[in-house]
């Protein structure tokens, strides 16, 4: 079946159903056949639409960078797919950066990360001005996090976040929330690493999807 639609704003109709003979026009002329088109391709920069960035295998990163964020980006989704740390002892954590070869910023951060096991009582709780952090230190080099963690963007280079991840091993559920204003532009680029800076991802896999 082939609908005509003006390039202004008149409709020509196919054949078929009560008072819609062959070739009757509603509007002006100046029509367009679509058939068989394909919808949403071409859609233009600030639609909104999922896009997904390429999945990196962790093995001995010490850094994981996602960069080339467009600028009209308002939400972003980090998913950690069972990632593992070369040590216990460092949180794990993500910064935001700015610029086509990406800065990544260290100060201005606010909010916590915090959970519990499966003792109701064993709660804990992490606090980091340098990073957004979604877990604290493994209780063992097997542990593994998974989860997902979301930014969304407040207005200008403000943008909050919030997340939940499992420890797996541990029988811990963390959550995370806080927020950032971004000082020297707009946001391009993402950036998880370890509140040690040295020790290495060993294991699992993470990607982001933007809007």
């Amino acid at each position: 079946m082939a609908t005509t639609i003006s390039g202004t704003s008149g409709v020509t109709f196919p054949a078929g159903g009560v008072g819609n003979p062959a070739g009757a026009v509603v509007g002006t002329t100046d029509t367009q056949t679509l058939t068989n088109k394909t919808l949403g391709s071409g859609l233009v920069a600030g639609a909104s639409y999922l896009t997904s960035g390429t999945a990196v295998t962790l093995t001995t990163q010490t850094n994981v960078d996602f960069t080339s964020i467009p600028s009209w980006v308002k939400r972003i989704t980090v998913m950690l797919n069972a990632i593992s740390i070369s040590s216990t002892t460092p949180s794990l954590i993500y910064q935001l950066g700015y610029g086509a070869t990406p800065t990544f910023e260290n100060t201005g951060y606010t909010g916590n990360a915090g959970g519990t096991n499966s003792t109701p009582s064993a709660l804990f709780a992490t606090n980091i001005t340098t990073a957004f952090c979604y877990s604290n230190g493994l209780t063992a080099v097997a542990d593994t996090i998974s989860g997902t963690i979301v930014l969304t963007n407040v207005s200008g280079n403000t943008w909050t976040t919030f997340g939940v991840t499992s420890k797996n091993g541990n029988n811990s559920i963390i959550m995370s929330a806080g927020s950032k204003t971004i000082t020297g532009g707009v946001l391009t680029a993402i950036r998880l690493t370890t509140s040690s800076g040295t020790d290495t991802f060993d294991a699992g896999s993470v990607n982001i999807l933007y809007e």
